[in-house]
């Protein structure tokens, strides 16, 4: 049982002894920073059960639970709140419990309970951008804090690597491309194909523009573009099996597979299954067809097959056109319950995809509750705005995207410009400086998105993200580092328990109370899938060790018990700084 639970239950006990009243709860805050006190029990809501003085009422429960609760060294009462002073040596026995803990604040992980999270799911017509960026990023780390929570975690995509948009790529290819490859033009896959996709646009732009001049209504236009007609045929010769459009299509997506797993590779990310579109559109049309049987499903005249959900708030929704092909919606329905057939232990799912799709994922999980399935309680849409940069909005078909792999090396680039501004890295070779410069470019990238609720949207600017001040990646990967040379100037100090007798410096306690949250922070952004309460917890943590810096001598230490104390305290922050960070896929240096 934690010290808040203890205390907790003995102020009940307090006020029943007391006041001959049963207390339902308890409400804690933590101490005003003007207060002496380490938790604080606010007395106002008790007046509802116990009539007096709060501050009368406070100081006999404070009397009662110091008398019962060893931990508890003193108290006092400000107007209705109870400030509790904690014994030092409560948080040094704390700290002497997890001082050898390689894994402090992780869970030991679950055999029955896996949960998939889909995220990335590309479109194979062009290279990952910055919307995918904070996709991947979202995805990877809510699959790492779910692990950490002690849940088993698969990590998936679905690649959709058919449709009209693929088409267009490949029809642009053979029309003006010339026999170009990744090898020949220089290029990565995703990018060749990505060339290709906006040179179909640009060239039916100009078919639009050409039949309007003679005449024709833009929207008729719009539809009977020579170049568009093309691409719609190749999509039916693909979708009936025809060699020759199958096999470019194979070639072309094997160059965008290759340049995808150069930027995972080069973004941190990874996938323990993937899903193609190709394999899995024709799923769900028999699960349709037994929900049709059951009445859960409705036949149109036309013969389309749809759901009524007006009752649950939404509306109709079309699951099987009436020519019986597929939507999106029937294919996800199928993908879905195919998932669980290949990973039968999966309880849940989580969906990291934008909030444009909240309506589909709302209509998807409710379909597949009224199919009966058990896990379909456990889905989870992992919604997020959309990234803006200060330049403005992203069109991937006119390409103005920005490119996943440019930011990367572009805040590689910003990184290392502000370190060598900096002045900080006397005494590196080429290769380590190159990795730095990696390590705080991702660092700055990954944080700057992570910390921001995912729900919330979010206006990127590079050079603000790569500060070495402030609620940035750099700041807290540079706090990091300085714990390392602390470390290493005290090379002879032996990782060992600590006397529970010294008396705490404030800094030193308020940096125990910051340790002891994180296993709760875990926790908490498990349950609501949110890195953003990893990484702000990790800036707090950073700030309050930096002001125990400055407070408190720590290889200068005379009192050599104090001295050994501080350095592992050191110790274990930089230890949970680097486990939070890798929650969030960021790397830290030994040296900045």
């Amino acid at each position: 049982m934690d010290l808040q639970n203890i205390v907790s239950q003995k102020v009940k006990e307090a006020v029943t002894a007391l006041f001959q009243v049963d207390l339902p709860s308890v409400e804690f805050q933590p101490t005003r920073k003007d207060f002496e006190g380490d938790i604080t029990v606010v007395i106002f809501p008790m007046l509802r059960y116990v009539k007096g003085n709060p501050v009368d009422i406070g100081t006999k429960i404070g009397t009662y639970v110091q008398e019962h609760v060893e931990e508890v060294a003193k108290f006092n009462v400000v107007k209705g709140f109870l400030n509790l002073v904690i014994a030092d040596r409560f948080y040094l026995n704390f700290f002497n419990s997890i001082i050898k803990e390689t894994e402090y604040g992780h869970v030991k992980t679950s055999t029955t309970d896996a949960v998939m999270v889909e995220y990335s799911s590309p479109n194979t017509n062009k290279p990952l951008h910055l919307g995918h960026i904070r996709n991947n990023l979202l995805g990877y780390s809510v699959s790492e804090i779910l692990k950490a929570a002690g849940k088993k975690v698969y990590k998936t995509q679905i690649v959709n690597d058919r449709g009209i948009h693929i088409c267009k790529s490949m029809l642009a290819w053979q029309k003006f491309g010339k026999g170009e490859t990744p090898e020949s033009s220089g290029l990565k896959g995703d990018h060749l194909v990505g060339k290709y996709y906006v040179a179909f646009d640009k060239a039916y732009k100009a078919e639009i523009a050409e039949l309007v001049s003679d005449g024709t209504a833009k929207e008729k236009a719009e539809k009977e573009a020579p170049i568009l007609l093309e691409a719609q045929e190749m999509l039916r010769k693909w979708e009936s099996g025809d060699a020759e459009t199958v096999a470019l299509w194979k070639k072309m997506n094997g160059w965008v597979y290759d340049g995808f797993d150069t930027t995972y590779k080069n973004l941190g990310v990874d996938f323990d299954k993937l899903y193609y579109e190709s394999d899995t559109y024709l799923l769900g049309r028999d699960v349709v067809k037994d929900g049709l049987e059951k009445g859960i499903f409705f036949k149109k005249e036309d013969g389309s097959v749809w759901i009524d959900l007006t009752d649950e708030g939404l509306d109709e929704k079309i699951v099987l056109r009436a020519d019986g092909t597929a939507v999106y919606m029937t294919q996800d329905i199928g993908t879905a319950i195919q998932r669980v057939t290949d990973f039968p232990d999966i309880t849940g799912m989580v969906y990291t995809v934008g909030n444009e799709q909240d309506y589909h994922f709302k209509v998807l999980f409710l379909i597949l509750k009224k199919l009966g399935y058990s896990w379909a309680k456990q889905l989870y849409h992992l919604s997020y705005g959309m990234v803006d940069l200060p330049s403005g909005k992203m069109k991937s078909r006119e390409g103005t995207v920005v490119d996943a792999d440019d930011l990367i090396r572009s805040m590689e680039d910003t990184a290392e410009g502000i370190s060598k501004e900096l002045g900080k890295l006397d005494g590196y070779s080429e290769s380590e400086k190159q990795e730095l410069y990696r390590i705080i470019g991702l660092g700055a990238l990954k944080y700057y998105i992570l910390k921001v609720d995912p729900k919330k949207r979010i206006l990127f600017n590079p050079e603000e993200s790569v500060d070495f001040q402030g609620n940035t990646g750099p700041f807290i990967q540079y706090t990091y580092a300085r714990i390392q040379s602390i470390l290493r100037k005290a090379e002879g100090v032996r990782s060992s328990a600590v006397e529970t007798s010294l008396d705490l410096h404030e800094k030193e306690k308020e940096l125990l109370k910051q340790i002891q949250l994180f296993p709760e922070t875990v926790q908490l952004a498990a349950e609501n899938y949110s890195p953003a309460l990893i990484a702000n917890y990790t800036y707090d943590l950073v700030k309050e060790f930096n002001s125990f810096y400055q407070q408190v001598s720590i290889l200068g230490e005379s009192d050599e018990q104090k001295g050994h104390f501080r350095v592992q305290l050191s110790k274990k922050v930089g230890e949970v700084i680097q486990s939070a960070f890798k929650l969030l896929g960021i790397d830290v240096p030994e040296r900045m």
